[in-house]
């Protein structure tokens, strides 16, 4: 089949079917002739070789418009992939915004929790890199920073971390915050592997179980020994000599000239933790010199320049750190010997007994006056709950005596401010018999079915809560063992109250006020009132 530019007489779109023969214009013949134009001009040949550069022509418009065609396709391409950069870079702005606005806000916080008295360990190492207050520094905050990680649970130690992460990933503001929260990141990791450990196996011997085998054989590849000699070599010992001595370390192990692997790998493994708390304690070191400095000298420090301000070398001098730790330690004794005075009540005025002060109150009236208001207020409580709870009816028993469930050790970060106290409470659990089918079928009033529980009243008792505009909260927790016959309820209040739990039936609750559900907290007292829900036997 012949065609013409790819096209055929039976398909093209000109709808011309005669599109491949010849076409002879006789009347143009005719015309060139009686005009004097020789035959030559008007033959085949030349015919055949204007057809052909026409058809050179056409070739070229065709790959000049696919030119186009791919030019155009790229194009399109070339802006799409403009946009979905253009989207991704918008997408990465919002995102770091996001996390510069939550970055800022977590400082706000820490600003309204260290006014208000509720510091987190966060606000504390935040507080060391922070100079904007006039350089007021308690005298906890003289301690390194690591020392903030004393006493956390697990828990803590886990939000603690997610608080270091977010300002290691955003405050960077000089090189020494960088790497400031490099090292606590590094401290955080090997507490939280520690304390995860010691509640594997404080878990385990409450349990009477083995703990587990990874605990056991890291616990049995390490000699006592050798861990203590670890200590002596590396603590003391400034970033700068723990640095150079894991170079040292690393080379003699690579070329094999260490004799004693067991040791130099117990030296590797510990000389991180060790050299991360070095910085951590020469930044610290260099702030509070960088403090004295200013408070000795203020019209000084006003003139460094912010570059100056902001350099805090991890190298400090032998006989300034010796300087700085004397004067922490008479700072702290001076503080123990305030408070023991401040105890003692040497700095109160003696009461005058004078005609121009007779109203004049005397201390000890005012502490027994006290005293009595508040057995008054422990006096009415029980009687407010049971007002609200009302009557006893049958099947209705006191409850909390024998079902109160000791929980673990539990540390806040409130304890060294207030003393720790269990609340008070006055409970009652409400069991009857239960007449289904079943036990219509195989009891009777003279052979009862054994009683089931249904319903629990809770009164815990909060009246010197520290943050009143808190309301308590309870949350059910699974009993391990129980195979879900039990669960806990549990109930938190904050500072000065530890969390308080009893052991329950593990039944589904009625959720409408109208059968009895109530949660509520008035005038000090935690009401959390509940009923199961009755499910009728069916055949």
């Amino acid at each position: 089949m012949t065609t013409v530019s790819g096209y055929a007489n039976e398909s093209n779109p000109f709808g011309d079917s005669n599109l491949n023969e010849k076409f002879v214009w006789k009347k143009k013949i005719e015309k060139h002739i009686s005009k004097g134009e020789s035959i030559d001009e008007i033959s085949v040949k030349s015919e055949k070789r204007r057809i052909k550069e026409r058809m050179a022509e056409i070739e070229k418009a065709k790959k000049r418009r696919e030119e186009r065609a791919i030019e155009r396709a790229q194009h399109e391409q070339e802006m799409v992939m403009l946009a979905r950069e253009r989207s991704r870079s918008e997408f990465q702005d919002l995102v770091k915004k996001e996390k510069e606005f939550h970055f800022n806000q977590s400082k706000i916080r820490s600003g309204i929790r260290l006014r208000e008295g509720r510091i987190k360990p966060i606000d504390i190492l935040s507080k060391h890199l922070d100079d904007s207050d006039g350089f007021d520094f308690e005298i906890d905050e003289l301690d390194e920073p690591y020392m903030v990680f004393q006493g956390l649970t697990v828990k803590d130690t886990e939000e603690l971390r997610d608080d270091i992460k977010m300002h290691l990933d955003l405050d960077r503001a000089t090189p020494s915050h960088k790497r400031y929260w490099e090292a606590l990141l590094v401290v955080c990791d090997w507490e939280l592997a520690e304390a995860r450990k010691r509640d594997a196996l404080d878990r385990a011997r409450v349990r009477g179980e083995q703990p587990p085998a990874e605990l056991l054989a890291e616990e049995r590849g390490l000699h006592s020994s050798i861990e203590e000699d670890v200590k002596k070599l590396l603590h003391g010992k400034t970033s700068s000599e723990l640095e150079v001595l894991q170079t040292q370390i690393e080379s003699q192990m690579r070329s094999g000239t260490a004799k004693v692997v067991e040791y130099w790998e117990a030296v590797v493994k510990r000389l991180h933790i060790f050299k991360a708390k070095a910085c951590l304690k020469e930044i610290h070191t260099n702030l509070l010199c960088k403090h004295l400095g200013c408070l000795q000298n203020p019209v000084k420090s006003e003139n460094i320049s912010e570059d100056e301000r902001d350099d805090l070398k991890p190298q400090v001098d032998e006989d300034i750190m010796h300087d700085v730790e004397a004067n922490i330690h008479l700072l702290k004794t001076e503080e123990m010997v305030s408070e023991e005075e401040e105890e003692a009540g040497s700095f109160s005025p003696e009461l005058l007994h004078d005609d121009e002060i007779q109203e004049a109150i005397d201390p000890d009236d005012d502490i027994n006056e006290l005293e009595c208001k508040r057995q008054a207020l422990h006096d009415n409580w029980e009687l407010k709950a049971s007002k609200e709870m009302g009557d006893v009816v049958e099947g209705d028993a006191v409850f909390g005596s024998g079902a109160e469930v000791n929980l673990d050790a539990q540390v806040y970060w409130w304890h060294d401010k207030y003393r720790p106290r269990k609340p008070k409470y006055f409970n009652r659990v409400h069991t009857e018999y239960e007449w289904n089918k079943y036990n219509q079928t195989h009891y009777d009033h003279d052979n009862p079915p054994p009683k089931t529980v249904q319903g629990y009243k809770f009164n815990i008792f909060y009246p010197d809560l520290v943050d009143k505009s808190k309301a308590p909260t309870y949350t059910i927790e699974e009993v391990e063992g129980s195979n879900g016959e039990t669960c806990l309820i549990r109930f938190h209040a904050g500072p000065p109250y530890e969390d308080i739990a009893f052991k329950i039936v593990n039944k589904e609750w009625e959720y409408s006020h109208k059968k009895g559900l109530k949660c509520t907290f008035d005038r000090g007292i935690l009401h959390v009132y509940v009923n199961f829900k009755r499910y009728r036997y069916r055949r």
